[in-house]
């Protein structure tokens, strides 16, 4: 490894880590100038392995050891090494996790191309909290869903907290932005999909109830908390369902919803597959 033992902290090759915590200076600057954090060791490694190309990497003393194998591939690097007051006063906070590398970011999908190479989709309306859409990234990855799309307005999914919270998913998940509902809505239904509105409105369909027939292809769609999804969302939409609450609990978390849809749906899509036996290909 290329390692330089921090002497300067405002030598211009360490830029990419500073004022970290500035979250809405970040959130600009990140896709600006084409890269993200990937912070802990697991994530870098998820980073390497899903074909992502390093910058350069931040890290304390004792986990050069664990960090050299990673960038084996890299030896032109550069490896920054520093002491955690050091690291501190550059990033604004504690290195805990002990590594930071910056990565090149990838390049952006097309939504068209990933509806056609999917079945099951998560849409996410201007999802403001980084730890939503990284713990909304994790259950679709772990549920087994193809993608997520994300309207223009929707937080980074390669913010170093959405990153960490969702433990490497949104390295491994397609996901592409989409256009505004004008031309959002006809894109997904002209993709052949059914675009499920999770929303508490009085037609709402008991999502226990339907799961029992499922589509081809199929969009789940989450908003905010509080103000849930745009008037715009739901009328692109082709249904709503609801996940029925007790004790005078209104709503839970979005991303404890998503993973409850997304649980539900993989269940009855697994339910479908065999009837007696046989393969059953079309989900209902």
């Amino acid at each position: 490894m290329r390692v330089t033992r921090i002497d300067d902290l405002s030598h211009p090759r360490l830029a990419d880590y500073t004022q970290l915590t500035d979250v809405a200076l970040r959130r600009v600057r990140e896709p600006e100038e084409g890269l993200y954090l990937a912070e802990s060791p697991k994530v870098i490694e998820r980073a390497l392995r899903a074909g992502h190309r390093p910058r350069s990497v931040l890290l304390l003393e004792e986990w050069i050891a664990r960090v050299e194998p990673l960038l084996a591939a890299f030896p032109d690097v550069d490896v920054f090494v520093g002491e955690t007051d050091q690291l501190a006063e550059l990033t604004g906070f504690h290195l805990h996790r002990g590594a930071l590398a910056s990565m090149h970011r990838p390049a952006a999908r097309d939504p068209e191309t990933l509806l056609r190479e999917s079945k099951r989709v998560v849409v996410l309306e201007d999802l403001a909290d980084h730890t939503n859409v990284g713990a909304i990234f994790r259950s679709v990855a772990a549920l087994g869903a193809d993608a997520v799309l994300l309207t223009p307005a929707c937080a980074d999914p390669l913010y170093r907290r959405a990153v960490r919270v969702s433990m490497g998913a949104v390295l491994q998940v397609p996901w592409a932005r989409l256009p505004d509902w004008r031309e959002a809505g006809p894109m997904i239904r002209d993709a052949g999909y059914e675009l499920t509105a999770f929303a508490l409105r009085d037609d709402a369909e008991d999502l226990a109830t339907y799961v029992d027939v499922l589509p081809d292809r199929l969009a789940l769609m989450f908003g905010t908390e509080g103000a849930g999804l745009t008037h715009r969302a739901l009328a692109a939409a082709t249904r709503s369902v609801v996940i029925p609450m007790e004790h005078g609990v209104d709503s839970l978390n979005v991303s404890t919803a998503a993973a409850l849809a997304l649980w539900a749906v993989r269940t009855a899509d697994a339910r479908g597959r065999f009837d007696d036996g046989a393969w059953r290909g079309d989900g209902a």
